[in-house]
């Protein structure tokens, strides 16, 4: 296998179409009157409620624009309310600044200095406002990681990756942004750099300390079982970076799992205890 960005093209039809029936049918097997969101603004959660919207109607898509004083970017909510105009989506705008307070000041050795800790209340806090949406009016809660972030362990746990269902987890960003513009969301969310939103100036990109377009292809090469030496040589890279992203995604992995348990009993929720969706 020859690691160029050729090897991540797809056919966006077929995959856009692909995704809009995994949404619908699982809407529909759950009973669910819906899906819930969380819009941010970015090319993952964009493309997210879109792709949900042109699955099941914008009517039965609820965007929750959940912003707060410390990060907040009017950008980012103008590229969302983009999206909630074009794709005829439900919208509630909640400001979760005083949430996100009562947390900080209820925990006693909280540490204003300490931003991943206190990014990882808000990641939490804003959950907590979805789901609380999905359970009251009977929906599903949607979530929009994409394949990059979830392998590289790049999000919060019980936080950005919680949801009932997860359409574009098997797309790397870079698939992400072409499948985005085959759906028609806008360029300038396209193209703008990447953030989580959970401190002032974060990026992704730099705070992954590597660019998107190298990360999928080596990401790429990894789930295909090429060596590392193999894929740095066909990048033109050192085989330590490779190695660096193939250590992280590996210890990550705890993020990924449902929690484990001692062995004791026939058969183990969430091991050999997994029922199909179909059978409800």
């Amino acid at each position: 296998m020859k690691l160029t960005p050729d090897v991540l093209e797809l056919d966006w039809s077929e995959t856009a179409e692909k995704i809009k029936r995994f949404i619908r049918d699982y809407v529909v097997k759950s009973g669910a009157k819906g899906i819930v969101l969380g819009l941010s603004g970015g090319i993952d959660s964009c493309s997210t409620a879109a792709l949900s919207a042109l699955a099941i109607g914008g009517k039965n898509v609820l965007a929750l624009m959940l912003p707060e004083k410390e990060t907040y970017n009017a950008q980012d909510i103008k590229h969302a309310e983009i999206v909630v105009e074009k794709f005829g989506l439900r919208r509630e705008k909640i400001d979760i600044t005083p949430a996100l307070k009562a947390f900080y000041n209820s925990i006693p050795v909280f540490d204003p200095e300490d931003n991943l800790c206190k990014g990882n209340i808000k990641a939490r806090t804003r959950m907590i406002y979805i789901y609380y949406y999905a359970n009251k009016f009977g929906m599903l809660v949607c979530g929009s990681s994409d394949k990059s972030e979830a392998m590289m362990g790049y999000f919060t746990k019980w936080g950005d990756m919680a949801a009932d269902l997860s359409p574009i987890m098997d797309l790397y960003k870079t698939q992400v942004r072409k499948l985005a513009r085959y759906i028609g969301i806008p360029k300038e969310i396209v193209t703008k750099p990447s953030s989580p939103a959970l401190w002032p100036g974060q990026v992704a990109e730099e705070e992954l300390g590597i660019s998107y377009e190298l990360l999928d292809l080596i990401l790429h090469g990894l789930e295909h079982f090429m060596k590392t030496k193999e894929i740095a040589n066909q990048l033109g890279i050192k085989k330590d970076v490779v190695e660096k992203v193939k250590k992280r995604w590996l210890y990550a992995e705890h993020k990924r799992r449902m929690p484990l348990t001692t062995k004791i009993e026939y058969r183990t929720v969430g091991a050999d205890f997994r029922l199909p969706r179909s059978i409800y």
